[in-house]
Formats: C-alpha cells, sequence, structure tokens
C-alpha cells in the first residue's frame, strides 16, 4: 500500500445518489498480471478519469478502493472483489462481491456502494443473496446488484437492493441465450434491457447502465431511455482493449 493519509468521509446515501444522478462513472480495474495492475499505475489512472470529470468511480478490491478513498474522499465508490483470475466458465458462475465477506472487505475499504452479483444463481459460500443484501444495510452501505435479465432485476428489487446494474447482461449463460433469442448484437449495450427496466412499476429504483460502453453517442441514450448513471470502462481504463478494438474495426484482414 502507498503511504497514503487516510481521511475517510462518511456521506449519507442520499448525497451518495445525488452526486451519482445523471452522471458518468469509470470502472478503473486491472486484472492481475496485466501491466496496469500495479498499484501506483492504478492511482494514477484513478487520479486521471477523476480530472476528466468522472462523478464516480468503480473500483476491484480493497487496495485501490483504499487508496482511491485516501485521495478522494468525497467521491462516491462502487466497491467490488473479484478473482484475481477470470475463470474461463465465468459464464456458470457468481464471482463478483459473492459473499458477506467480500462485502464486508470493501466496506471496510471505504466502498459507499457494494457491488455485487445479483443473478439467482447458487453462490459459491451457500449464503443466500438476501442475506448479502441485509448485511450491506445493517453497514448502512448502498446494495447494488448486477443482474444480467429482466426476472433478476426484479427479483433484486424484491430482496431490498437499492441499485440495478446491467452490467452482467452478455456474460452470463442466461442473458447469452436470451439476448441470442432477441438478436443482440453481442458487442452493444443492452439498452433493451435498460427500458424494460426503468419502465417496470416494481422496479422502483435507480437503473445504471454498465457493458459495452464505446461512444458518447450510446451514454446520451442510455440518459434518453431513463438510465439512472453510466458506468463505463474498457473504452477509457483498458487499453489493450481499445487497441483490439481499432485493429478488429479499423485494419483489412
Amino acid at each position: 500500500m502507498v503511504n497514503l493519509v487516510y481521511n475517510f468521509h462518511v456521506m449519507s446515501n442520499t448525497e451518495i445518489l445525488n452526486k451519482l444522478k445523471n452522471q458518468i462513472i469509470v470502472s478503473v480495474q486491472s486484472s492481475y498480471l496485466e501491466p496496469l495492475y500495479d498499484e501506483n499505475v492504478m492511482i494514477a489512472m484513478i487520479k486521471s478519469v477523476m480530472s476528466g470529470g468522472a462523478s464516480g468511480l468503480r473500483l476491484a478490491g480493497e487496495r485501490d478502493i483504499e487508496n482511491a478513498r485516501a485521495i478522494f474522499p468525497k467521491t462516491p465508490i462502487i466497491g467490488i472483489t473479484k478473482p484475481k483470475i477470470i475463470p474461463k466458465n465465468f459464464e456458470e458462475l457468481v464471482y463478483i462481491t459473492p459473499t458477506m465477506a467480500d462485502a464486508g472487505a470493501v466496506i471496510q475499504a471505504g466502498a459507499d456502494i457494494v457491488a455485487f452479483d445479483g443473478t439467482m444463481r447458487k453462490r459459491p459460500s451457500g449464503e443466500k443473496l438476501s442475506d448479502i443484501v441485509d448485511f450491506i444495510h445493517k453497514k448502512n452501505r448502498l446494495a447494488m446488484a448486477d443482474i444480467s435479465t429482466f426476472d433478476e432485476a426484479r427479483n433484486a428489487v424484491k430482496i431490498g437492493c437499492d441499485i440495478i446494474s446491467t452490467t452482467l447482461s452478455g456474460y452470463t449463460k442466461e442473458s447469452i441465450e436470451i439476448n441470442a433469442q432477441l438478436d443482440k448484437n453481442p458487442e452493444e449495450p443492452d439498452f433493451r434491457l435498460l427500458e424494460v427496466i426503468v419502465n417496470d412499476n416494481e422496479c422502483n429504483v435507480p437503473v445504471i447502465l454498465e457493458g459495452r460502453l464505446w461512444e458518447p453517442s450510446q451514454v446520451a441514450k442510455a440518459f434518453e431511455l431513463g438510465a439512472f448513471a453510466v458506468v463505463i470502462g474498457s473504452a477509457i481504463t483498458r487499453p489493450h482493449e481499445i487497441v483490439k478494438r481499432f485493429i478488429k474495426k479499423g485494419l483489412k484482414h
């Protein structure tokens, strides 16, 4: 851990949501063994996106959450845990903040919002999703469900989640099958899912669009459809993915 003065600022949940409404959140993450995973590099990346106007951060792991909280005490932080190396069969697994212990770790590190796999799949710990939500609320933090389908969104709201995010659309077996049936372009954000959730009377919580956002026009469309906020990740903070995209779409093969 770098030598930073920790100045934890406790914001009310209402203040946190007000800061994020109609704003852009940037996911600053790097996988283990990737060049950007270095602690000082991640700090620089966090500072860079904040200087560009990000209103919030989505961060993975205690190290980066603690560092960001120390530098930006009044910036809303969405915290998660995930494996150092994502398994090849990731679409079958619950791996984003899968347990209460993981939720506790990111809260202790300084996260204002705890994001977690909000699907209805069995969790590796055997814990119920509702137990994790209750645990987060007891710690006076906001519970954000990363979902992949409409049914999952409804269930998340039913058990008390404060925020819904479309993060996992296209990353679970269930959503991959649904999207294929609907002939959805797998390279584009799931605007259909966003729109369905936003217009459902039972899903009366903030809905965030996350996943496969590459163009400013897509961000504008998300807000037009009623997104509470938008999370952008790879298009800003993962240079190797940006290069791959330019090669794939710009070079003749």
